[in-house]
C-alpha cells in the first residue's frame, strides 16, 4: 500500500479508489483550514502539543491521540510547528466501510456514535499504540501478489481493534444512551431515514428547512431532529450544509460560475454561501473555480 506524505492526494485516492488511503505526515505538510470532505478520517497524533478543532470545539493533543472524523464534520488542524508535529491520517470512503461490515459488526460506530460524553477522541495507551502502529506497518509493507487481500485483511483488524477500543472507553451513560438510539431505530424508522436522505439529495437546490422537512413527512420537528442524530450522527442542518457544499465543489469543479453554484446548489443568500464555502473548503468560490478542476 502507497503511503502519501500530503493529504490532499490522500483523500483524492479514496474518492477515486472508494476504499482507503493513508498518510504519514511530518514538517513539510501545511497547515489545511477548516474542511469538509467525502470520507472518513483517522487521524493518529505521534508527537501531540496542537489543538484541533472539530464543528468549532477545540481538542487538546497528547502524544497517542486519535481522533475519528465523520464525512458531515467540518475540521482543521489549529498552526503546527512543523519540526514536532508527527501524524499518520487514514482516510475511508462510507461506502466500502459500509460493505465491510456486517449486522452484528458496524465498523463505522467510530465515526456516527457521539453521546453526550464521549465524542470524536479517545487516548490510546503504549500497548494500544504499539498495536495500532503494527496494522500500519502491515498495511504499508505488503507488496505483490495479493497486495489488495492483505491490505484489507490488515484494515479489518485495525478497524474491528479501533472499533473495540471505542466501545469500550464509553461510559456507560453514553453506552446506554446510544443503545437506547440504536434500538428506537427499527426498520421502519430506517426506511423512514432514507427516504428523507433521498429527498434532501434530490432536492439541494430547493427549501430544506427542518420544518420543511418535518411537513414533507408528517412528523414533528423535534421527533425528526432526534431521529435523524440517531441514525446518522449529525443535525440536520449540518448534512444539508456539508452536501450543499459538496455538489457546490462538483459544479465549480465542472466550471460552473460561482453565482450559479451559489443557486444550485440552494443557498439563498450569496454571503452565506460564501462563508459556509470558505469555512469548509479552506479557500473561497471563486479562488477554488480558478484552480481549474
Amino acid at each position: 500500500m502507497f503511503i502519501y506524505n500530503s493529504c490532499k492526494p490522500t483523500v483524492q485516492s479514496c474518492l477515486d479508489t472508494q476504499t482507503f488511503s493513508m498518510a504519514r505526515l511530518f514538517n513539510d505538510e501545511r497547515t489545511m483550514s477548516s474542511h469538509i470532505h467525502e470520507c472518513y478520517e483517522i487521524y493518529f497524533s505521534i508527537s501531540g502539543g496542537k489543538q484541533f478543532l472539530i464543528d468549532g470545539q477545540s481538542y487538546e493533543f497528547a502524544p497517542g491521540d486519535i481522533f475519528f472524523i465523520n464525512q458531515s464534520e467540518s475540521h482543521c488542524l489549529s498552526e503546527v510547528d512543523p519540526q514536532t508535529h508527527e501524524r499518520i491520517v487514514l482516510f475511508i470512503h462510507p461506502e466500502y466501510l459500509k460493505r465491510l461490515s456486517t449486522q452484528k459488526t458496524d465498523l463505522s460506530n467510530c465515526f456516527t456514535c457521539r453521546g453526550t460524553s464521549f465524542g470524536h477522541r479517545i487516548g490510546l495507551s503504549e500497548e494500544e499504540q504499539g498495536r495500532f502502529t503494527y496494522y500500519m506497518y502491515k498495511m504499508s509493507e505488503s507488496k505483490g501478489f495479493g497486495q489488495d487481500i492483505m491490505d484489507q485483511a490488515a484494515f479489518l483488524e485495525l478497524m474491528t481493534f479501533l472499533n473495540r477500543i471505542f466501545l469500550a472507553r464509553c461510559d456507560r451513560e453514553t453506552a446506554l444512551e446510544m443503545d437506547s438510539g440504536k434500538q428506537s431505530l427499527n426498520q421502519s424508522h430506517y426506511a423512514l431515514i432514507n427516504s428523507i436522505l433521498s429527498y434532501i439529495h434530490q432536492n439541494l437546490s430547493e427549501e430544506l428547512t427542518i420544518q420543511h422537512l418535518a411537513g414533507r413527512f408528517y412528523l414533528s420537528n423535534s421527533y425528526l431532529c432526534k431521529l435523524f442524530k440517531d441514525a446518522t450522527g449529525t443535525t440536520i442542518n449540518r448534512y444539508i450544509v456539508a452536501k450543499r457544499i459538496s455538489l457546490a465543489r462538483d459544479l465549480l469543479a465542472e466550471g460552473c460560475s460561482v453565482a450559479d453554484a451559489c443557486r444550485l446548489c440552494g443557498f439563498k443568500d450569496y454571503s452565506n454561501f460564501l462563508k459556509a464555502f470558505t469555512k469548509a473548503v479552506g479557500v473561497s468560490p471563486k479562488k477554488y473555480a480558478s484552480y481549474g478542476h
